[in-house]
C-alpha cells in the first residue's frame, strides 16, 4: 500500500483529508512545513499531499526547499489563481488541486499522480510485465497471450496491468476496486464482471483457472500456470 504524507495546518479540514486518503493508503499527517520537511528525510513517502497555504511557511517555499533534496511527488491544494498554478508547477508540483474539492476527487488525483510516476519508474528498469506467456506492455497499453495480441477494454488493461504488477499476491476485491476504479465504496460486483471478461479473453473460466486465481475470502491473485508434464 503506498504511503501518502499528508501536509495541513487547519486541524478539522486535517482531519477529514487523512480519514479519506486513508481508506485507500497508508498516510501520515503534518501540520508544519519544517515537520514535513523533516519527515520526508526520516521515511521514505510515495506521494505529498501539499496545502500551499501553510501559515508558518508558504507551499512555494516548502516545494523549493523539498526540490533540493527530493523528487517525491507533490500534489498541491490550494484556491484557484492561475497564475498560482503556473508558479507552482514551475516549482514542481506534480498536480493541482482546487479547493474545495471531495474525498473522492483527492483520492483520484494521488492515485493518477502515483501512476504516473510508477510508470515513469517502471520504463527505466522494463516497459514489459510478465506473467507466464502472459505480457503486458504498460507504457504502450498492450497485452498479449502467447504472442497474440489480447483484445482488451481500458478497464480491463486497468485490472490486468495492477495484478501484473503484483503476480502471485492474493489482492482483495475492494483493493481493487479502490485502485482502478478510484473509489472508495464498495464494487465487489463490478470487479467480478470484469474478472469474469477479463478471464474469457484469456481462455480460461472461474472453474478452470490458469492465470487468474480466485482466493476464497481473500482476494485475487495473477499467477503463471504451472508447466505441463
Amino acid at each position: 500500500m503506498a504511503k501518502v504524507l499528508l501536509v495541513e495546518d487547519d486541524p478539522a479540514v486535517r482531519s477529514v483529508l487523512h480519514k479519506c486518503l486513508s481508506e485507500v493508503y497508508t498516510v501520515r499527517s503534518c501540520r508544519t512545513a519544517p515537520e514535513a520537511l523533516r519527515a520526508v528525510l526520516d521515511e521514505p513517502f510515495d506521494v505529498m499531499v501539499l496545502d500551499l497555504s501553510l501559515l508558518d511557511l508558504g507551499g512555494l517555499d516548502v516545494l523549493e526547499i523539498l526540490r533540493m533534496y527530493s523528487n517525491i511527488p507533490v500534489v498541491v491544494t490550494a484556491r484557484h489563481d492561475e497564475r498560482e498554478v503556473v508558479r507552482v508547477l514551475a516549482q514542481g508540483a506534480d498536480a493541482y488541486l482546487v479547493s474545495p474539492f471531495s474525498g473522492d476527487l483527492l483520492v483520484a488525483k494521488t492515485t493518477a499522480v502515483l501512476r504516473r510516476a510508477a510508470a515513469g519508474a517502471g520504463r527505466i528498469h522494463s516497459d514489459l510485465l510478465r506473467v507466464g506467456g502472459l505480457a503486458v506492455d504498460a507504457a504502450q497499453r498492450r497485452a498479449s497471450l502467447d504472442g497474440t495480441d489480447l483484445d482488451l477494454t481500458r478497464k480491463e488493461f486497468d485490472l490486468l496491468e495492477f495484478l501484473a504488477w503484483r503476480p502471485g499476491v492474493v489482492v482483495p476485491r475492494s483493493e481493487l476496486f479502490k485502485q482502478v476504479w478510484l473509489r472508495t465504496h464498495r464494487g465487489e460486483r463490478t470487479v467480478d464482471a470484469h474478472l469474469s471478461w477479463l478471464r474469457r479473453k484469456l481462455g480460461e473460466s472461474a472453474a478452470r483457472p490458469r492465470y487468474l486465481h480466485t482466493v476464497r475470502h481473500a482476494g485475487v491473485k495473477l499467477e503463471a500456470p504451472e508447466p505441463r508434464a
